[in-house]
């Protein structure tokens, strides 16, 4: 039987920032492109992919100093990580965390993948509206076209 060590994820901790964590396996480099996190960025990001988990098997953590998160940052992550969560770092303590929720009414964020849909026009300045219809598996459909979509695009 081998020997079990301590199996406890050590990542380090940020004076100020965010923490993202529960993202689904896989999909943190999703999450920085959400954030608009490039190779330029100045501060320090941690970024651990395919760490053991008890609720998912295998998860994504992100952590950002120096940055906050928005609500369509957040919205664009809960479409993504629906089990995601988000934690407010401040003086190295979690001043807050939150789960991130899907809203009924995903507007702006995802493209419809009907090229004959309103939203798709160019001469037509309609966001995009899409309806939750089904959380788990994700299932949306267009408000104005009615495609339905389980692998959304989301817009940059």
């Amino acid at each position: 039987m081998a020997d079990k060590k301590d199996q406890r994820l050590k990542i380090k901790t940020i004076k100020n920032g965010i923490v993202i964590d529960h993202i689904k396996q896989g999909r943190a480099l999703d999450v920085l492109r959400i954030l608009g996190i490039y190779g330029n960025f100045r501060d320090a990001v941690t970024l651990a992919m395919n760490v053991p988990s008890k609720d998912l098997g295998r998860k994504d953590i992100v952590k950002v100093e120096n940055r906050d998160i928005d609500s369509s940052e957040v919205n664009k992550i809960a479409i993504i990580a629906p089990e995601a969560t988000i934690n407010k770092i401040k003086d190295y303590r979690v001043i807050s965390k939150e789960r991130v929720s899907l809203p009924e009414l995903i507007v702006g964020i995802i493209k419809c993948p009907n090229p004959q849909c309103i939203t798709n026009k160019e001469r037509e300045p309609i966001e995009s509206v899409f309806i939750v219809k089904q959380k788990d598996p994700l299932i949306l459909s267009c408000k104005y076209c009615e495609r339905e979509v389980s692998s959304p695009v989301l817009l940059s």
